[in-house]
């Protein structure tokens, strides 16, 4: 059984992204799509690390875009059974894409795993909204710094995470440096959020929680492995990393925390399924644990969804 610990379902980049989850038909925008090249290679920078998104961040955020807009459940049933994949997280940005939206997707399709989300900028109960959404079959909860405005040392953050602990279930964070949006609309996100030193002080603030490394941090992969090597309430999931990277997550946090991710939409599944696969080196074992095992203890899951 492969997971894939880390995708999205609908437009989290706008109002009402719900509304693209059933759509049919939807293709992606014809145009240069330079995350396509990245991915043919694997992921690979060839050292140039951060540069790489310095050098290239306009025409990522327009490939990302294009690609957010294919975010249909029928596009992610074909990306599932091409890659020979058995099941997906689908993670959840409040306030463009919420848990209602993923929960009617899964009575849908049994393959999607659903996280929740919290709307930060709303004065909904927390304890009340997690504990709620839990009860009805959420996962984990997501956060995204970026998109949804707000530093991870924020107050309204700290609350959430004080009332998701008792509930026993992982937080996947977004981490690394990125941006969502072009021209006028650059204001509505803020890039420097996904800075690792602001994930650093979540972690470390709350021991008890598993936290989920989103993309182990994309170009900030090396600060990652810097400032949380020691920390045991971490996993990493690989998407964005090239093999190279992957088999240092292994060696920096041992084989039972790393997870194969693909963020689909943004990366596509058999891309990111290769560079594991690369990554291992024909090691079987170690194969399983990154693409199935580690996904489900951390999320529960004994049995293949029926």
């Amino acid at each position: 059984m492969i997971i894939d610990v880390h995708s999205h379902l609908g437009d989290i980049l706008n109002y009402d992204g719900g509304g693209l989850i059933d759509r049919k038909g939807v293709a992606k925008e014809k145009m240069f799509d330079i995350i396509s090249v990245s991915e043919k290679g694997l992921m690979r920078t060839y050292g140039l690390g951060p540069v790489t998104f310095r050098l290239t961040r306009y025409w990522v955020t327009r490939a990302e875009r294009a690609r957010n807009a294919t975010a249909t459940l029928e596009n992610m049933a074909r990306s599932l059974d091409e890659a020979g994949v058995d099941a997906a997280v689908c993670l959840p940005i409040e306030p463009y894409v919420g848990f209602d939206d993923l929960d009617a997707a899964r009575k849908k399709d049994k393959r999607v795993l659903p996280f929740t989300s919290i709307d930060f900028s709303s004065t909904v109960d927390f304890r009340k909204k997690l504990t709620g959404d839990v009860h009805r079959g959420a996962l984990g909860l997501k956060l995204h710094p970026i998109i949804q405005k707000i530093p991870l040392d924020d107050r309204r953050v700290m609350e959430a995470l004080q009332c998701f602990e008792p509930l026993n279930k992982p937080v996947l964070t977004h981490a690394g440096i990125s941006s969502y949006y072009l021209g006028n609309d650059r204001s509505r996100n803020i890039p420097e959020y996904g800075s690792i030193r602001y994930t650093e002080e979540m972690v470390r603030t709350f021991p008890k929680i598993r936290f989920i490394i989103g993309h182990s941090g994309l170009f900030q992969s090396a600060e990652v492995m810097k400032r949380l090597r020691g920390c045991r309430n971490i996993w990493m999931d690989t998407s964005f990393q090239s093999p190279f990277i992957i088999r240092k997550l292994v060696k920096t946090f041992g084989e039972d925390r790393v997870m194969y991710a693909s963020d689909w939409p943004y990366g596509n599944r058999v891309p990111a399924l290769r560079a594991v696969r690369v990554a291992c080196r024909g090691d079987a074992r170690l194969e399983e644990r990154i693409l199935s095992i580690n996904a489900k203890e951390i999320l529960g899951i004994n049995t293949r969804p029926g």
